[in-house]
């Protein structure tokens, strides 16, 4: 049982995501997204939600 809120995770594997591809070049937002869901232990539901989340800020 977790005592952080619901959606925690997701939102702090979302910021992880978003520093390691602005300071490791040699990184690919699929793997990011892969070892962010390993870190924070998610959900492949939220996997998707990652790479549409970075998919659609890539194209606005």
């Amino acid at each position: 049982m977790s005592i952080q809120p619901e959606g925690e995770d997701l939102r702090k594997a979302t910021r992880w995501i978003s520093d390691k591809l602005q300071y490791e070049s040699n990184v690919t937002l699929s793997k990011a997204i892969e070892q962010a869901c390993v870190k924070f232990d998610l959900a492949p539901k939220d996997a998707e939600f990652m790479m549409r989340f970075f998919s659609e800020k890539d194209k606005g």
